[in-house]
């Protein structure tokens, strides 16, 4: 049996991880495929840069179309990251007849229907485990270990430098700004983190497990996204306080009549749930399903072997089909015709956590109470702390737990409380999973 030829684009830290593991890793390749992986050509822009990993220089190209269009290559490898030219180079693989793996949750997020669809009429499949909580195997549970079961909630800390800095703010007290650039300084934050610390890497991500999970179009567009620029130590600490511990989320509900739920955003979890014991830059999803219960997958999440991990397991799972001379297994089901309604974040019900900062006067807690009663929303929790001067016109904080209430009641609430002439800055929310 002749080896399966396989063409990298992209040699950055993870196509280091993938020529890595596919070098020293071919006996245990030959034993569970029976043949070896043979990596017949490494293309990059930039073939100078010191790497951790040599290859031969002659596999070395800057020449993409030479890649492409060889036609021993079995399967292209994509990992340049970004948008425009990994989609022509996956574009252009699968018109050339071969099958692709990429760790690219961007470019899926953003053009995944499109370019499934391309490889379903082309009889090719777009293979992309590692595009989603780098080394936890999380596509292949969803599409095989629960294909049986119809998934009801998907919760996961799918970001690890945000979840590095929530860490460091808590077990630190350090401010945002503070955390962030100790997770630069570390290498888990990027120069520029917007893609991390402002949600869009973790939905980027949700978009393409939601899909899988519900049987739906790729809807990146749809999903609430909200950040963790503007957490405060002050909120973890009373968070503890309540029982609670503040992370990251990406949230998928499906609801009893089909319509789903997505949104990220930073989320108070009971401080006793398995996600709430998760530190540093490791993920971790919790996943529930009507047959199965409960379950919970955590592991590291990025870096360049966790990530070239999923990438050579999506090459073994291909291979093995090429072997067989059948066609693999479609990575993502057709969903061709198919509406699922996402349901709009102000029709969202949970419970949340509030911090008013308010002069400390007699009445004013009754005011802030009314409001809130006044849009059906009713207040579980209080902690009110002292002023810590004598001017009772310097403000002191407020905390709320409610029970559950609908966004759109509590947006409205927080606009009329935060027009008070007794709040002194913007009220602090933040939502509440009790898992």
């Amino acid at each position: 049996m002749r080896d399966i030829v396989v063409g990298l684009i992209g040699w950055g830290t993870v196509g280091s991880g993938v020529v890595s593991i596919i070098q020293s890793s071919q006996d245990v390749i030959r034993k569970r495929l029976g043949t070896g992986l043979k990596l017949k050509w490494v293309a990059d822009k930039d073939l100078e840069r010191p790497r951790s990993v040599a290859v031969p220089k002659e596999i070395l190209t800057r020449d993409v179309n030479i890649v492409l269009s060889d036609p021993e290559v079995d399967i292209i490898i994509e990992l340049v990251g970004g948008i425009e030219a990994a989609k022509n180079f996956i574009e252009r693989a699968l018109q050339e007849g071969k099958h692709v793996v990429t760790a690219n949750k961007a470019l899926l997020a953003h053009h995944g229907n499109e370019l499934f669809s391309l490889a379903s009429r082309r009889e090719k499949v777009i293979a992309y485990e590692a595009s989603v909580a780098g080394g936890i195997p999380f596509i292949k549970i969803l599409r095989e270990g629960l294909a049986a079961n119809r998934i009801n909630v998907i919760v996961g800390i799918l970001n690890g430098t945000c979840n590095f800095i929530l860490t460091r703010m808590r077990e630190a007290n350090l401010p945002f700004e503070e955390a962030l650039r100790e997770a630069q300084r570390l290498g888990y934050a990027e120069a520029d983190p917007s893609l991390d610390v402002d949600g869009i890497d973790t939905a980027h991500k949700l978009a393409i497990a939601s899909s899988l999970a519900f049987n739906m179009p790729i809807a990146f567009d749809s999903i609430f996204i909200e950040g963790i620029r503007n957490v405060d130590p002050l909120d973890i600490q009373y968070g503890e306080e309540f029982g609670y511990q503040l992370k990251l989320l990406a949230i998928a509900k499906q609801k009893q009549n089909g319509e789903v739920e997505l949104r990220v955003h930073p989320t108070f979890v009971p401080s006793g749930h398995v996600l709430a014991s998760v530190r540093g830059a490791y993920n971790a999803v919790f996943i529930n399903g009507d047959a199965v219960g409960d379950t919970m997958f955590y592991g590291l999440g990025a870096g360049m072997m966790p990530t070239g991990s999923a990438v050579v397991a999506d090459l073994i799972d291909i291979s093995r089909s090429l072997i067989r001379g059948t066609k693999p297994l479609d990575t993502m089901p057709s969903f061709e015709g198919t509406t699922v309604k996402v349901v709009p974040m102000e029709e969202i019900v949970s419970s949340y956590y509030f911090r008013f900062s308010a002069v400390d006067r007699p009445g004013v807690l009754s005011k802030i109470s009314g409001i809130l009663g006044s849009h059906d929303i009713s207040i579980s929790a209080v902690i009110q702390k002292g002023r810590s001067s004598a001017s009772p016109d310097d403000p002191v904080p407020i905390v709320m737990l409610t029970h559950e209430a609908k966004e759109r009641a509590v947006q409205r609430a927080v606009r009329e409380i935060n027009q008070l002439d007794v709040v002194r800055a913007p009220t602090q929310l933040i939502r509440i999973e009790d898992l």
